[in-house]
């Protein structure tokens, strides 16, 4: 019996916009040191290499530094604040759930592959009632590797029973775009997520501007004879 295609989403700014919680716990660590606290719109330099490098330029942009004990106990200190109340604020993308849909019923499954630590993870998808529609979830701390490591990916294909040939990985981010092409895997990435550059010139193998294009998107990438988007 063949292996089904898998489509795997990253999670933060790609499947969900996570950045007002992420901002919001953030800004209550600087604020136990005396630091004042950072407007949302700085979460696009902030977000996406996970709580410890989060917490290291915060405090950079605040301007002070971060010795290695006082970073180590912050980082705990956001991981427990974090899992208090992970997604309140936060909410889907417009469109990803029904195009989900359009790609289930074309008999794709699906996976998070997240360098989010798998328990906030897990609070986020639950929040959202979802984590139903994933085959697998992979965190940052699920294997001994994590993106940009392609065995991260592959391992979370490996664990949904999905075709690593018919894989497809959708991301917001360099990490993404370099952890499936060291798998071999095409990439399809959003613009609205955390990123300091355009998605655009990191030469994914499609960008898409809404959920609606995804089902398109990934029938072309699988494709064949694909080409780039």
């Amino acid at each position: 019996m063949s292996l089904p295609p898998i489509v795997v989403f990253d999670l933060d700014g790609t499947l969900a916009e996570t950045a007002p919680d992420i901002m919001r716990v953030l800004n209550v660590i600087l604020a136990r040191e005396n630091l004042s606290a950072l407007p949302l719109e700085r979460a696009r330099e902030l977000v996406g290499a996970g709580a410890r490098a989060l917490i290291e330029r915060g405090f950079k942009v605040s301007g002070r530094a971060l010795d290695t004990a006082t970073l180590d106990r912050l980082f705990e200190d956001f991981l427990d604040i974090y899992a208090e109340d992970a997604a309140s604020g936060s909410y889907l993308f417009d469109g990803v759930l029904s195009a989900m849909d359009r790609l289930a019923q074309e008999g794709h499954i699906f996976a998070v592959c997240t360098n989010k630590p798998i328990r906030h993870t897990r609070l986020i998808l639950e929040y959202f009632g979802i984590t139903g529609r994933f085959a697998a979830v992979a965190g940052r701390d699920s294997f001994p590797v994590f993106k940009p490591d392609p065995r991260h990916l592959t391992l979370t294909i490996e664990q949904a029973k999905g075709d690593p040939r018919r894989a497809v990985m959708i991301g917001d981010s360099k990490t993404d775009i370099l952890t499936a092409r060291a798998a071999g895997i095409p990439s399809i990435c959003v613009p609205f997520g955390y990123t300091d550059v355009p998605i655009e010139s990191l030469q994914p193998d499609c960008v898409i501007q809404h959920f609606d294009e995804l089902p398109a998107a990934v029938a072309r990438v699988l494709a064949p004879d694909a080409i780039a988007c």
